[in-house]
């Protein structure tokens, strides 16, 4: 089996604690500075919650302390993208400066479609945040992307969840919780996210020579 990283979506549609919703984008993005592979890469919120979710997100984010990414140079292509997604168009909140491996948290928005991030997998603590109209908009944004590894969708509507999750273009899907992997679960993605699983007994299955033995009479 092979594992290859992801630009998993967080999409919110729904929430009935929309602090408790920021809180958990916010360790869905910086779990180990943002150097995860299935962390929550790009946040899809609805219209009617867009603002303000952008605005407690960022503040939450630039307040997050962060430690060096795992070399300079994963901080010189992370920099290399994010001046990419300005340079066309996309605003960036931040609160510090690059200094060696060091990258500081922040937030693009306004990210175009025809910027070379819009499609890469931000490997680091920064995120970018998309605004969808509708349900619709929210999954076609979610699957516009060469990854499929993981996803969280975030509804107090169970009907939006089951019919959001079953349209998501991915190996995994998280219904209003994060960290939620196990032991127990299987474990991988789709596209160019890999083939195969971890864990659970499809991850045992992948390291299982099955034999055909049948006996014609």
């Amino acid at each position: 089996m092979l594992e290859l990283g992801g630009s998993d979506p967080f999409i919110v549609l729904g929430s009935d604690d929309l602090d408790a919703t920021v809180d958990a984008a916010v360790e869905a993005r910086m779990e180990n500075t943002g150097q995860a592979c299935n962390a929550g890469k790009r946040f899809i919120v609805a219209e009617d919650l867009h603002d303000d979710f952008v605005a407690r997100f960022t503040a939450k984010m630039l307040e997050r302390e962060t430690g060096p990414l795992s070399s300079v140079a994963a901080a010189d292509r992370l920099e290399g993208q994010v001046k990419s997604a300005v340079a066309g168009g996309a605003h960036l909140e931040t609160n510090g400066e690059r200094h060696g491996a060091f990258y500081p948290s922040g937030v693009l928005t306004g990210v175009s479609k025809d910027s070379e991030a819009f499609h890469q997998e931000l490997f680091g603590p920064v995120a970018m945040v998309f605004k969808a109209k509708d349900e619709a908009e929210a999954v076609e944004l979610a699957n516009d992307t060469p990854y499929g590894l993981g996803s969280y969708v975030y509804t107090n509507d169970p009907d939006q969840a089951a019919r959001v999750a079953d349209q998501i273009d991915a190996g995994m899907v998280f219904v209003n919780g994060v960290g939620a992997e196990g032991v127990e679960l299987p474990f991988g993605g789709v596209k160019r996210s890999g083939f195969g699983r971890e864990l659970g007994r499809f991850g045992i299955e992948e390291f299982v020579n099955k034999k055909l033995i049948r006996t014609v009479t």
